[in-house]
Parts: C-alpha cells; sequence; structure tokens
C-alpha cells in the first residue's frame, strides 16, 4: 500500500473482530516501525509493554474509562523514560522532547498497523499513575498513549477535517 493510502486509510478504531488474532510478527512490526521514529538526539526515550493476555488487559481496562479498549486481542501501552532527554537537553528535553519522541513512535506504529490490515486508537486520556501501576511501570517511566490493537470490525467514513485556509498560514 502506497504511504498516501494508508496516510488517507487510518481511523480511531474501538471495535474489534475478537475471533481474528494479532499475530507476533504484527507485534513485530509495529515495535519495529516504532523504533524507526526520530528522537531528538538519537535518545530514543521510549518504552513498550505489549499487553496480549486477558488478565493483563484487564487489569489494565479496571483503571480505564474506556474498557472497550481490552477487547482488542492486543493493548500496546506506549510510555517514556525522561531520564535520558533531561540529562541531555535539561528541561526541555524532558518536558517536550521526549514527548514529542514519543508521539512520533506512537504514530509509526498506528500508520504501520493500517498498512498491516489492522487497526487501533491512540488513547491519551488516562491516570497515567494507575496506568502505570497495572502494567508495573516505575517511575519516572510514564504511560504517554495506549494502542488497543487488532482486526477493525467496524469501518468508518472520514471525519471530517478543518480546512487547509484555518490551520496553515503561509509565509
Amino acid at each position: 500500500m502506497e504511504l498516501s493510502e494508508v496516510i488517507a486509510k487510518r481511523r480511531s478504531v474501538r471495535r474489534f473482530n475478537t475471533k481474528l488474532a494479532v499475530s507476533d510478527s504484527d507485534i513485530d512490526a509495529l515495535l519495529e516501525a516504532a523504533v524507526t521514529a526520530p528522537s531528538a538526539g538519537n535518545i530514543q526515550p521510549w518504552r513498550f509493554f505489549v499487553l496480549r493476555s486477558a488478565e493483563a488487559r484487564e487489569r489494565l481496562a479496571a483503571v480505564l474509562s474506556q474498557r472497550w479498549a481490552a477487547a482488542a486481542p492486543v493493548v500496546i501501552v506506549v510510555a517514556v523514560d525522561p531520564r535520558p532527554s533531561a540529562a541531555r537537553y535539561s528541561d526541555r528535553g524532558e518536558y517536550l522532547y521526549c514527548i514529542q519522541d514519543t508521539a512520533a513512535a506512537v504514530e509509526h506504529m498506528l500508520l504501520t498497523a493500517v498498512d498491516r490490515g489492522l487497526a487501533s486508537c491512540w488513547i491519551g486520556a488516562f491516570d497515567d499513575r494507575a496506568v502505570a501501576e497495572a502494567i508495573g511501570a516505575v517511575a519516572p517511566v510514564t504511560p504517554i498513549a495506549i494502542l488497543p490493537v487488532g482486526h477493525p470490525a467496524e469501518s468508518g467514513g472520514r471525519p471530517a477535517r478543518r480546512p487547509l485556509s484555518e490551520i496553515a498560514t503561509w509565509l
């Protein structure tokens, strides 16, 4: 699939076909795509927690307001360790660069999922301390995004987007 087609097909999917598994090679492809993302100073501050078991997914769902996420066959919690970024870039590294780096890794995973016939949804609304406890992440490693991953059970049209004339300034 061409990149432009992958980008155009990406959607936030919240219902998954629970009869279809996500293979280890699919998960590996998502993680490999994530680690190719750019990062400030090539520090790569991301950490990935792959939840395959129903028990792990339920433990996570218990602390989320989005319980539907546990129905996905795989949930990837993307976290960040800000220490190396802070050591190199001070406050800007700790509060900005490591978050930007991790966000780029998440987007790589979302696009790779589409390319492999999978779907996901970027969940960012959660209590990071509760999620960290549920997955066993030790501070200062902090969850940044949660990605339920599976085969889509729904297909939606393209959501409305603001026109470029409203959001782009040409100088």
